[in-house]
């Protein structure tokens, strides 16, 4: 089983779109028996008193107006050194993502460190929608670089 992590700074926009899309694709393509797939953050800003904000309100409506299904009961939660072991890749929606999630899983975890888009084969970070606004953009950059992902991964 290949194990999975998309990681963004709250875990509430760009990483659990990722999360979602990704299962459904793995899903359609029949795949899912073969996957794990989360999502966390790389701080705490969305956390409060050890319970996570749910997915924000204009990221669920993307995942709606796409028809992904998604869990309403999605919390924000902290991306921890324990999950080193846990997952063959660590999925970042930008660089800063990745350089956090070094700082948190250690040196040993740099080879399951990698860039969304990497994957699409563009080195460039998925849009935040938390600045921007457009929601748009970010879950076509997230489709793009999650419909990469499976290719490579399902072969």
């Amino acid at each position: 089983m290949t194990r999975i992590c998309f990681v963004c700074h709250g875990n509430i926009c760009r990483s659990p779109m990722a999360e979602f899309i990704m299962k459904d694709l793995v899903k359609k393509a029949g795949f899912e028996n073969e996957f794990h797939i989360e999502s966390r953050a790389t701080h705490t800003d969305e956390i409060w008193n050890g319970t996570g904000s749910p997915i924000y309100p204009p990221a669920r409506e993307q995942l709606k107006s796409h028809c992904v299904p998604y869990s309403a009961d999605k919390r924000a939660k902290l991306l921890q050194t324990a999950d080193r072991d846990n997952f063959d890749y660590f999925i970042g929606m930008d660089a800063e993502n990745n350089r956090y999630m070094l700082k948190i899983l250690g040196h040993s975890a740099k080879d399951k460190i990698f860039s969304l888009l990497e994957f699409a084969g563009e080195s460039r970070s998925v849009s935040d929608p938390w600045y921007t606004g457009n929601f748009d953009l970010a879950f076509n950059d997230i489709l793009k670089g999650c419909t990469a992902l499976r290719d490579k991964l399902c072969k």
